[in-house]
């Protein structure tokens, strides 16, 4: 019988276990995902749209005059009485009625969605998920008390509300954001994590951790809220959607204080009359649409691939 070192009978840190065990499923989740098609497409567009959103300041930097290229300021006197001038070799999706880039801008204002969607989701699902978990644990009037303020919430439509908001105090992007935000993970949000909590609560290691001395803010840290974040990250992807046609909406009616998005570009050719005659000024409301449209698109497909990953019943294996 041979000696064996100490080393031998080294037990394999809990790091490195756990390490492990993420790195195997993530694979899998990764290869469900990839499986789905329409995930990875989206992915591939909401890359696209961050690619032109990195490209932006570049360009106003190195390449574009920002007295003529600035989104916001610019405007090109070499076409003075020609605005809007339609696509050019100097201006490729042509000039606004103002005169300024209509390709600058739409590249200017996916940084605006990108930070309004993804604001507004992050603190949708992160107030959605705790009340969720800690109404589906301890139930009762904590329960009740909730879940109806998640249906008087779901009664009220959220753009006729902003809009009442609006004549109180001024719409920012970060405002706006964060009372999406608020709106949504007190709503609907919060009664499916709630139900989708209820069927972990009933788990056998549930009970296991209560007998073992495990406090009601444990089990809801380290058991309940893990085993529904699959289920929040899909929600997610859905409320940046939601997040971002909100914003063109209230930014088409001019309901927003922010200096340009895809929904001012589609408001500016509105008020200077240009809309009615789309057919023929079709670069002022067309690029802007697709965008809202691309986008909006994408994060439903990213949702879609994601509920493979996380509906058992759409697995292929």
């Amino acid at each position: 019988m041979t000696d064996r070192t100490p080393a031998q009978y080294a037990i394999t840190p809990l790091w490195k276990m756990r390490l492990r065990l993420l790195a195997r499923t993530s694979r899998q989740n990764w290869s469900l995902f990839w499986e789905s098609r329409i995930g990875p497409v989206g992915l591939l567009i909401i890359g696209l749209f961050l690619l032109a959103m990195v490209a932006h300041p570049i360009l106003i930097s190195t390449v574009w005059e920002p007295r003529v290229y600035d989104p916001v300021m610019g405007f090109d006197r070499a076409l003075i009485g020609r605005h809007p001038a339609p696509p050019s070799w100097s201006h490729p999706l042509g000039t606004d009625p103002i005169g300024r880039d209509v390709l600058s801008q739409l590249m200017w204002s996916a940084r605006s969605a990108f930070a309004l969607g993804v604001t507004a989701a992050v603190i949708s699902v992160v107030i959605g998920t705790l009340i969720g978990a800690v109404c589906a644990y301890f139930g009762g009037v904590v329960d009740v008390v909730f879940m109806r303020l998640a249906d008087l919430v779901m009664l009220f439509p959220f753009i006729a509300l902003l809009m009442v908001l609006r004549s109180v105090l001024p719409l920012t992007l970060i405002r706006l954001a964060l009372i999406l935000g608020a709106l949504s993970g007190l709503g609907g949000i919060t009664i499916v994590l709630k139900s989708q909590a209820l069927t972990v609560k009933v788990k056998p290691y549930i009970e296991a951790a209560r007998v073992a001395g495990g406090g009601s803010w444990h089990i809801i840290r380290r058991h309940i809220i893990p085993n529904i974040m699959p289920l929040t990250f899909l929600y997610m992807m859905f409320n940046v959607t939601a997040a971002i046609f909100t914003e063109a909406v209230l930014s088409f009616f001019g309901f927003l204080d922010i200096r340009m998005s895809w929904g001012v570009m589609i408001n500016t050719a509105q008020q200077a009359g240009y809309l009615g005659a789309f057919g023929h000024y079709w670069w002022l409301w067309a690029p802007a649409g697709a965008a809202i449209t691309l986008l909006c698109f994408a994060f439903y497909l990213v949702g879609r691939g994601l509920d493979a990953v996380v509906n058992p019943r759409l697995r292929r294996r």
